[in-house]
């Protein structure tokens, strides 16, 4: 089984214009994601998918692969779907999709999320983990999913779920999905053709459009959330962490 890795990157962010670019640690951000890409054994091939010409350049720079891809996308998922698309030819058969913002992201999770798909029969898989402790299961930035015995995903939210009045009690009872997905190709090509769906327009969480249409998500429970890269804050968080390391 061959597996493409595709990471969509923009230029333009509400909260961190250019988070691709910044580079305060001597590597790119999108760099980090890259290598941490390529760390993962079950992953063949890694491309980064953008919509500007600066991270072309900076890409390359690294020596990593990268393709420019429509500029009115509405979603990194469409992103990943073109360039899945113009690799037709490619004998990939599974896509997974990576966020450009989480340069601490453990590739044994990416091998686990592409065994899991593997060894299932759904056609997406994606991760999700106990909340972190401090956090506060209540916060509509974090989704919590719910999962039936096969550990499947049953719905996301935004929203506390399941229904817990103390929520202060601890992390324990919810698990915070996180927004790395693996996807059979032809399922790919189906789901990127969708209308979004009710639900996913009420959430605006675009996963909710595979439950919407009884497919179903397998998901892999790893240990830990792997922190991602919103504001020029969370960044300047990563370096500090990072200079620790070193």
């Amino acid at each position: 089984m061959s597996v493409l890795a595709v990471i969509p990157a923009r230029f333009a962010s509400t909260r961190f214009p250019g988070k691709p670019l910044a580079n305060d640690t001597g590597k790119y951000l999108i760099q980090h994601v890259y290598e941490r890409v390529i760390a993962a054994e079950r992953i063949d091939e890694c491309v980064v998918a953008t919509d500007d010409q600066r991270i072309v350049k900076a890409v390359r720079s690294f020596g990593g692969n990268v393709e420019m891809t429509d500029a009115h996308h509405l979603s990194g998922t469409d992103r990943v779907a073109e360039v899945a698309q113009r690799r037709g030819g490619w004998d990939s058969d599974v896509i997974v999709n990576v966020q450009g913002d989480e340069p601490e992201l453990e590739p044994t999770y990416l091998d686990r999320l592409v065994e899991r798909l593997a060894n299932s029969p759904c056609s997406m898989a994606t991760l999700a983990c106990p909340f972190p402790q401090g956090s506060d299961p209540r916060d509509p930035n974090c989704v919590k999913v719910v999962l039936n015995q096969r550990k499947e995903a049953l719905y996301f939210s935004r929203s506390l779920i399941p229904y817990e009045p103390d929520a202060d009690a601890g992390g324990e009872r919810w698990l915070l999905h996180l927004g790395v997905y693996a996807y059979r190709r032809a399922f790919l090509m189906e789901y990127s053709q969708w209308a979004p769906t009710a639900l996913e327009r009420v959430e605006k969480l675009e996963q909710l459009r595979a439950l919407e249409h009884g497919r179903a998500i397998a998901v892999e429970v790893v240990e830990r959330a792997c922190i991602g890269i919103d504001t020029p804050q969370d960044y300047e968080e990563f370096v500090k962490r990072w200079r620790g390391r070193r």
